[in-house]
């Protein structure tokens, strides 16, 4: 009795200690590498817009491996594809977090896409860095937003149109996506030229579902607007690939910027480079960032995207830029920090400082938005954009629209007394 007993205990403690060589292996395994999500859609109808995003994020991991990887360790990129799929980026990011155990995903274009995983990263207190304008009227301790809020691009962009040098229009035509980022973006705007003395008979709001095609209808009631006496200019809030046959049916209608000019906040370089630009030469775009910029930190980045992607007829933009500055800001705070812990990082995330690609100096504020200059460009006939009106630095997103009652007396503050993304606007500010 005592030799079997014997054995057996012999057999339990190998069966004990092999189990636990095994899970220190897979525990060692795991900690090999810092694994960095990538969220976005390469299917489906924003694939034309999110592919080179996935790809730019790429470029930005294996450029940090290069120069040593991160604490020690390489970075693993985790790519999925929610294949613009709303729901889908829920149940992929879930995955990303929980199975894959990254330690931040970089992700999504849509605010449906956004909205969609918002509530996942906030449960599983993870960490979002979202790269592409939106429409504000939200702010997350869970999502840094290094895209453009209403303030750093819509708002510039309809008081530029309004001005003498951009035409001086009276009369606009907001044309989106059906979806919360056109609806709410243009019930700022729709505020705005209120306060600024345009009457809502003076303003026409169309909405068209993702992937749209057929133009006509819509392009010839449009030039109906515009025909009846006073300087009108559309503003597009149109995404995806509808922006493909829209562009094309303004051409066929023999639509000039001159006489009609359009400006639009989702349309950049990535999306123009699959468009015959020459009938759109003039028509605007707003945002943060243009190719075109003549910068060292440009001229840089544009070399490495060349040699990354193998392709020197590639181009880069806007949302490639704010993932090149969050990565780098994340890089930055995990350096700080020691640590990829997600309240850690948080921390240190504030003030964080990455110079731009377009000669200035990008910040994190406390309210998880950047510091970021506004450009408003001219499509070229060779797909690129010129400069023709900047800020003359940089501009602090907004959270929270001043142009909207309710969200007017509201803030944002991550940082200790408030620690809260809408909060009443303390009536003594200074004393913290």
């Amino acid at each position: 009795m005592k030799s079997g007993s014997s054995k057996l205990k012999r057999w339990a403690a190998a069966g004990l200690m092999t189990g636990a060589l095994s899970f220190s292996s897979a525990l060692a395994s795991a900690q090999e590498t810092i694994k960095v999500g990538i969220l976005h859609s390469l299917s489906g109808t924003m694939a034309i817009s999110e592919t080179t995003l996935k790809d730019a994020m790429l470029m930005l991991i294996e450029d940090q491996n290069a120069k040593g990887g991160l604490l020690g360790k390489k970075l693993e990129a985790v790519v999925v594809d929610p294949a613009s799929n709303w729901p889908l980026f829920a149940e992929k990011a879930r995955e990303l977090i929980s199975k894959e155990q990254v330690s931040a995903v970089f992700g999504c274009w849509t605010s449906v896409s956004r909205k969609s995983v918002l509530p996942v990263f906030e449960e599983l207190n993870s960490m979002l860095f979202y790269p592409v304008q939106y429409e504000g009227e939200e702010s997350s301790r869970n999502v840094f937003y290094t895209g453009a809020a209403p303030n750093q691009q819509a708002i510039p962009a309809v008081e530029y149109l309004m001005s003498e040098d951009g035409g001086g229009a009276t009369r606009f035509a907001l044309l989106g996506t059906d979806y919360v980022y056109p609806r709410t973006t243009n019930k700022i705007l729709r505020a705005f030229l209120n306060a600024k003395g345009i009457s809502d008979a003076d303003i026409m709001e169309e909405y068209t579902p993702f992937g749209h095609s057929d133009w006509q209808t819509i392009v010839s009631r449009v030039k109906a607007f515009a025909s009846e006496g006073k300087k009108t200019a559309v503003v597009s809030t149109i995404n995806g690939d509808a922006n493909v046959p829209f562009y094309k049916e303004l051409a066929n209608q023999g639509v000039k910027a001159e006489d009609l000019p359009v400006v639009a906040f989702s349309v950049g370089e990535e999306e123009l480079a699959g468009i015959d630009t020459g009938p759109l030469v003039g028509h605007l775009a707003a945002w943060n960032y243009f190719m075109s910029v003549e910068t060292p930190e440009n001229a840089d980045f544009i070399k490495k995207w060349h040699a990354f992607i193998k392709d020197k007829k590639r181009v880069t933009n806007d949302p490639m830029e704010a993932h090149y500055i969050g990565f780098k800001m994340w890089v930055q705070a995990v350096e700080q920090a020691g640590t990829t812990d997600v309240d850690a990082v948080r921390q240190a995330m504030y003030g964080q400082k990455v110079k731009n690609l377009t000669g200035g100096v990008a910040v994190m504020n406390v309210n998880h938005h950047l510091s970021k200059p506004v450009l408003i460009g001219e499509v070229q006939a060779d797909g690129q954009f010129e400069t023709v009106w900047s800020t003359d630095g940089v501009v602090i997103g907004d959270a929270w629209s001043d142009f909207i009652p309710e969200s007017a007396k509201l803030t944002a503050d991550w940082t200790y007394p408030w620690v809260c993304g809408n909060c009443e606007k303390p009536k003594f500010a200074a004393s913290y």
